[in-house]
């Protein structure tokens, strides 16, 4: 299997509700380190698993969504902890919908799998990968 991977970052800030979080159920921030691995058998026809270029732009754009906000005013997450490996399925689900819309380019028709890891720190981090669903484009050819 074949894999490329990128990486960005996003600041938030969020609360926890439930004992188990101790002083995390208090506002605070967070800063994560986002890698994006993209995974295919075999290389296309350029040698390449995706075009790096737009698989960096699509997880900027993605995390531009999330970036300096304060999650629990968002009401795409109300009621929900916002844990680490909460927003990595949220990051890589968001991933997989660009995917299929074709918006990383025909580069990404072969793609298989990805997986979405946050660092929360230099010793700590949580991560989500699955099976991409088909591109909406292949689907169609």
């Amino acid at each position: 299997m074949y894999s490329v991977n990128v990486r960005d970052h996003f600041m938030i800030a969020h609360s926890f509700q439930g004992a188990v979080f101790g002083p995390a159920q208090r506002l605070h921030g967070a800063t994560y380190v986002v890698d994006l691995e993209l995974r295919r058998p075999e290389l296309d026809a350029d040698g390449v698993v995706v075009d790096i270029g737009r698989a960096t732009t699509v997880l900027r754009e993605i995390l531009s969504e999330l970036n300096f906000r304060n999650l629990d005013e968002e009401s795409a997450f109300r009621g929900r902890n916002t844990t680490t490996e909460f927003l990595a399925r949220v990051v890589f689900d968001r991933v997989a919908e660009r995917i299929a819309r074709g918006e990383l380019g025909a580069h990404a028709l072969g793609l298989t799998h990805a997986k979405v890891t946050l660092h929360e720190s230099h010793v700590a981090w949580a991560a989500y990968e699955a099976a991409l669903p088909l591109p909406r484009t292949a689907l169609q050819a």
